[in-house]
């Protein structure tokens, strides 16, 4: 029986809607899986997921916050866990955390297939040569890649990455969740029509520049609409200090951090939903709207623009510097100027490409060429050997 292991930093409720597919798509084949969390929360997401009653094996390997975990202590546990496990493939989200280049690490020593799953594009960061060069070499130890989308593709290939070996469908939540029939009849948060944004408080969304093009739409509209930020994080006073100075004090509403089941009231009566990042490897959150047959409003600097906005169609893009532009896109919702049903039923039809089951297909065909590769290789499997000896055991 092929068995994958699938390692997250950890586990919030995307990645549970994405693993529960993949469960039953490797059911349907006879293989089985395990997933694997770096820790049970870290401080960028504070997710509140119960894993009780998974069908599938879930290990976490701190039971504290990944902050408060030394990094002896994850790879030591990390290693244990695999050698313990033996999996024919292991797929590992990103290479930017040591963590993850240390199952990479075990990986290539027991000569065991990996799939690298990543979202990041050639905009979303400054790059510089020698930190690229260093890409190059970190991602030749990876055998397949399971990426978002085109953007996401092609970073990879210009890194030297086989095409070929690069499969679609990481990036995507549980769609259903997000149903506008079971979501309609959740209370209305705001009484107001609104537009709503979702993000960390931290500089790359951009939301100084988002609160600004809203006071400029304020000064130009008639009746305008509210604006619901949800979410937290290091700008939350900023934020706070700016809404004050612009006079938005009652119509800029800011409900925090909120668990995905407290979000969807916002996303069941919003009328349109923007974001306004400065870059983004993806944007999961224009998933969700979308999935909530919301229509969207995204920077053109999101990993995800250019597989799920299709201009005029499903939503429309702008170019996050420019706050006219934004302004124009604001004003033309709220007084009808676009067809923002029709816009939300598209965008909704159009997400349905991007699922959990998207995943799981996309997961699977990786690890299915990871494993031809490592076996038209040649290289002994290390995995006949008898399991490395370790001092710590899994719990």
């Amino acid at each position: 029986m092929t068995h994958i292991v699938v390692l997250f930093t950890n586990l919030g409720p995307y990645h549970l809607a994405r693993l529960h597919r993949l469960h039953t798509a490797c059911q349907e084949r006879g293989w089985r899986m395990t997933a694997l969390e770096l820790a049970r929360s870290e401080a960028d997401y504070a997710w509140k997921t119960s894993l009780s009653g998974s069908p599938f094996l879930v290990i976490s390997l701190s039971a504290n916050p990944l902050e408060h975990t030394s990094f002896s202590h994850i790879v030591q546990r990390l290693w244990a866990t695999l050698t313990q496990l033996q999996p024919d493939a292991v797929a590992i989200a990103g290479y930017g955390r040591p963590t993850m280049l240390a199952a990479l690490a075990w990986s290539l020593w027991h000569h065991t297939p990996t799939v690298l799953m990543s979202e990041t594009t050639a905009q979303d960061a400054p790059r510089q040569r020698w930190r690229e060069t260093l890409k190059r070499g970190l991602i030749s130890g990876y055998d397949a890649a399971l990426v978002g989308g085109q953007p996401q593709k092609q970073y990879l290939a210009e890194l030297g990455f086989p095409p070929a070996a690069i499969f679609t469908g990481y990036n995507s939540v549980g769609n259903a969740t997000f149903d506008p029939e079971q979501i309609a009849s959740l209370s209305r948060p705001v009484a107001r029509p609104y537009f709503l944004a979702i993000n960390r408080f931290i500089p790359k969304k951009n939301l100084p520049f988002l609160l600004s093009a809203y006071a400029a739409y304020r000064s130009v509209a008639g009746a305008a609409w509210d604006l619901v930020l949800c979410g937290d994080g290091e700008l939350r006073p900023q934020l706070e200090r700016q809404i004050a100075q612009l006079g938005l004090t009652d119509s800029v509403h800011l409900p925090g951090f909120l668990q995905q089941a407290e979000l969807l009231p916002y996303l069941a009566h919003a009328e349109c939903f923007v974001h306004a990042s400065l870059h983004e490897q993806w944007g999961l959150v224009v998933n969700e709207a979308m999935a909530a047959r919301l229509p969207v409003l995204v920077s053109n600097r999101c990993g995800c623009y250019a597989d799920v906005v299709v201009e005029g169609v499903t939503g429309l893009g702008f170019d996050p510097t420019n706050q006219s532009a934004l302004v124009a896109l604001l004003h033309q919702a709220s007084t009808g100027a676009l067809p923002l049903r029709q816009l939300g039923r598209a965008a909704f039809q159009h997400i349905q490409q991007f699922s959990p089951d998207g995943f799981a297909q996309g997961c699977l065909a990786a690890v299915e060429y990871a494993i031809a590769r490592v076996s038209k290789s040649g290289v002994n499997d290390m995995r006949d050997r008898p399991p490395i000896s370790h001092p710590h055991n899994v719990p």
